[in-house]
């Protein structure tokens, strides 16, 4: 039996007020979600907003625009081969573009150069200067293309983490994971379909970190994966000058059905010291996460050195504690 299917709303004309104060619940000086506002139903899910002043990006990003006026700057690119992309199997490799020779390869289905094929997909996740301490800000790493697009002020200046550019062949599939920071998906050119998934539904997903196994989330296995069949999911089709609000911890898919542009910009809606100082992507677990499953760990180790029975038996009586004491009773 098939999941549940939820189309995510779609909103126009949203004021930065309205969003901040009854769409999108306040966060409190310790970490915890106060709502200091009534907050409406679809608070902390994901929603496409329409009509937002972006600037003249989504007229002016043309291949040709792109390429002029992005330059020759070296990036770091995903090539594929094939439509759906696994990070866990790593079934593409890393290869270096100027940008401007990128965006006109991504918008071809056939190439007279190419790396492996000449029907090969291109994905291109900008990175900041020096990946393993920068984050990626298009406004410094694209300054040239920066005054053509306006971030919607949805968040705070100070708590702004980063931009990322993104650019997809046709027909290209990113693998469903998460992040560990509130974005939008600013979508400046073309069209994506996007599948999302509450963090509630992270028990049918088949996790391998942050990533989910299940590659074809239309068609799955589901020999292999059963309990996938049980996901609710959230759908929507972005267009050019779309923008869809991916809360933290939203497990989202996304295809881009046509060659497109698109900017990522993430905040951090938690205190700072919340989040792993070393994390330039925005989705390494929070540190009071990361040190609960170390001791975890160390904790089923030592289950270990006991008996079958008795491990059983109390990795059991474990999993109820943990119910009982950290499941929420305020969460759908």
């Amino acid at each position: 039996m098939e999941g549940e299917r939820v189309r995510v709303p779609r909103l126009a004309g949203v004021s930065a007020e309205h969003f901040t104060q009854h769409l999108y619940p306040q966060v409190g000086s310790e970490g915890r979600l106060v709502r200091t506002f009534p907050a409406a139903p679809d608070a902390r899910k994901p929603l496409v907003l329409k009509g937002l002043d972006l600037g003249p990006c989504t007229s002016k990003w043309t291949v040709d625009y792109l390429s002029h006026v992005g330059g020759a700057r070296e990036v770091k690119i995903h090539v594929a081969t094939v439509a759906q992309m696994d990070f866990i199997s790593k079934n593409f490799v890393y290869r270096t573009l100027p940008f401007n020779k990128l965006v006109q390869r991504a918008a071809e289905k056939k190439h007279d150069e190419f790396f492996i094929s000449e029907d090969e997909k291109y994905y291109l996740r900008s990175l900041g200067e020096d990946p393993r301490k920068d984050v990626a800000d298009i406004r410094k790493q694209f300054p040239l293309l920066e005054g053509d697009i306006k971030f919607p002020k949805f968040f705070k200046e100070e708590q702004f983490f980063s931009s990322v550019f993104r650019i997809s062949s046709p027909g290209l599939q990113l693998w469903t994971h998460y992040d560990v920071m509130d974005n939008l998906l600013i979508q400046v050119t073309g069209k994506k379909r996007i599948t999302l998934f509450s963090p509630r539904e992270a028990q049918y997903l088949y996790l391998s970190g942050s990533k989910s196994e299940v590659l074809n989330i239309d068609n799955p296995d589901l020999a292999k994966y059963p309990l996938f069949s049980k996901a609710r999911r959230h759908e929507c089709l972005l267009e050019a000058g779309d923008v869809l609000f991916i809360p933290a911890l939203w497990f989202h898919n996304v295809i881009s059905e046509e060659f497109g542009v698109g900017v990522n910009v993430f905040w951090k809606h938690l205190p700072s010291e919340c989040y792993d100082k070393t994390d330039t992507y925005g989705n390494k677990d929070l540190t009071a996460a990361s040190r609960a499953v170390q001791i975890l760990d160390r904790a089923l180790k030592t289950l270990a050195e006991l008996p079958e029975e008795y491990s059983d038996f109390y990795a059991r009586r474990m999993v109820l504690h943990i119910q009982d004491k950290a499941y929420s009773k305020n969460l759908e």
